[in-house]
């Protein structure tokens, strides 16, 4: 299966291209300037692996919790490039983008959520994806030992693991769940900052 994947719901941007058994990712931090330099990245991505956007069997994207505004541009480049080259979509939520590039059993994901919480996923331990202050997953972490996996470090004890290769492992393993493009919303689990703030 052919694809691109990309990732704007952190500090990194990520994308990702697989055509056959080659797969080129871009892993690169970029200061939340997601805007500025995605479709370069695409297109830099998509050349290397030796692909058009034609060649690919779906597009997908991580779809939060992250950063609201990373998750917007991630989600509005995925509809517009699906549209235009009539290609379904697949969501991949940012734990599933941690979780996959991860082999065990039983994990916690945690994604920085500032103001010392969290937003974190059980993964064979018993914790609904949600906006968890630190000190309680690293308690849970704990009595369930279970790692704490991120993308990024995090105010608690965490495997930072490789966000690329997990995102092409969520991407092989659930791309029979792919839609339409209108189908692609935002997974947000708290309110932004902006609206609490109100």
């Amino acid at each position: 299966m052919n694809f691109l994947a990309i990732d704007t719901s952190g500090k990194r941007l990520v994308v990702a291209a697989s055509c056959g058994a080659r797969t080129e990712i871009s892993d690169r931090e970029c200061v939340l300037q997601h805007s500025v330099l995605l479709m370069d990245e695409v297109d830099g991505t998509l050349s290397r692996a030796g692909m058009r956007l034609s060649d690919c069997d779906l597009l997908a994207c991580t779809v939060g919790p992250g950063s609201f505004t990373g998750i917007r541009i991630g989600i509005s480049a995925v509809k517009g490039l699906a549209l235009g080259a009539d290609k379904p979509v697949l969501s991949v939520t940012s734990f599933d983008a941690v979780a996959y590039a991860d082999k065990s059993e039983k994990k916690i994901v945690a994604i920085d959520a500032g103001h010392g919480c969290v937003y974190a996923k059980g993964y064979g331990v018993p914790l609904a994806a949600g906006h968890y202050p630190c000190e309680q997953i690293a308690a849970l972490a704990a009595s369930a030992d279970a790692p704490v996996l991120s993308a990024e470090p995090l105010p608690i004890a965490c495997r930072v693991v490789g966000l690329g290769e997990g995102l092409v492992c969520a991407v092989r393993a659930l791309c029979g769940e792919a839609g339409t493009a209108d189908e692609l919303t935002a997974l947000y689990l708290r309110k932004s900052s902006a609206e609490e703030k109100r």
